[in-house]
């Protein structure tokens, strides 16, 4: 059966559509907002173009072997050429490579002046830990927010499962491994909203595993830290008594209150998130009511606990005030 070349190029064209509709500013390697993310962006492309280059040069040489005289190519002429074509150009190739890639692969110089950010990736959501030299540590989930323009230290551990840890636009992969400790030291080049996510299968509900990163300028992160690490003065709300009368306490810690569990996420800022859930779900009072009531039709295999007796008008009390939390 023949086919026709105008069939080829639209096959090509539509798998090219279907990977590119991947992409996007926010989650893409192709639209970094960090030193590390634009030198991999640079190196794909390079990569990228050699491997066309070299294609082209195998179909160019088969065609030429193809059409090629019979008994034109003698046997010491074909193994100089297996050993030139075979051997000693793939070797060049891939040494100029090594050599291109090496400076890449250098770890960024850290001061002790640096910002250190510890996140923990749990089984269903991620731990942050704010380090700021000289001051308070500053506890939070499943948001990151990174000063731009500053070399920031991420320190990368596993809670109870693996995990991969990627901000496409940030830096590349790292393992997130229980017991052990990995570096990843970042710098944002620009402000804005991107998302992370895990890439290594971690249990139920790893598609649900992601992250919210925000570059900030560097003033207004500075304002933010600072606003954070003072105590906050929290305003009695319905919510809050049963809050308290439902045990969330025992889990969840809210700063200025006399909740302070460490098994769950850290709530004080609930209303601030842009999600639910380490990215499962908007955050609105109707999306966080459901979740504290059925947490396992948003999130399967979570280990929070179920209230389903719990009436709907008491949840959305809850809900009200952890939307509030600011």
């Amino acid at each position: 059966m023949r086919v026709r070349p105008g069939t080829i190029v639209k096959g090509l064209c539509g798998t090219a559509l279907l990977f590119l509709s991947g992409c996007n500013r926010h989650q893409s390697a192709l639209s970094p907002f960090g030193d590390d993310a634009a030198r991999i962006q640079v190196m794909t492309v390079v990569l990228v173009a050699g491997a066309v280059v070299i294609g082209i040069a195998v179909a160019a040489l088969m065609v030429w072997a193809v059409r090629l005289p019979a008994n034109r190519l003698t046997l010491v002429g074909g193994e100089r050429f297996i050993l030139i074509a075979g051997g000693i150009v793939p070797s060049a190739v891939l040494l100029a490579l090594l050599i291109y890639s090496l400076p890449a692969m250098r770890p960024r110089d850290v001061s002790p002046g640096d910002l250190n950010v510890a996140v923990t990736g749990e089984q269903f959501w991620w731990r942050v830990r704010y380090e700021p030299p000289g001051a308070t540590p500053l506890t939070d989930a499943n948001e990151i927010r990174i000063p731009v323009g500053r070399t920031v230290r991420l320190r990368l551990l596993g809670g109870d499962v693996i995990h991969s840890f990627w901000i496409p636009g940030l830096a590349g992969k790292v393992d997130m491994i229980p017991g052990r400790e990995n570096t990843l030291v970042v710098r944002a080049t620009r402000p804005g909203v991107f998302r992370g996510q895990c890439t290594e299968f971690c249990g139920l509900s790893h598609a649900l595993m992601a992250f919210d990163v925000v570059a900030m300028p560097p003033e207004a992160f500075d304002a933010w830290l600072a606003g954070q690490q003072a105590a906050p003065a929290r305003a009695a709300a319905p919510g809050q008594a049963l809050f308290a009368q439902h045990g969330c306490g025992g889990c969840h810690t809210i700063r200025g209150t006399e909740h302070a569990g460490t098994i769950g996420p850290d709530l004080t800022r609930m209303g601030a998130r842009r999600s639910l859930g380490a990215g499962t779900l908007p955050p609105s009072e109707a999306n966080i009511a459901s979740f504290i009531r059925h947490p396992e039709h948003h999130k399967p295999g979570v280990r929070m606990p179920a209230f389903p007796h719990m009436p709907e008008r008491e949840a959305m009390a809850i809900a009200r005030y952890l939307k509030a939390l600011r």
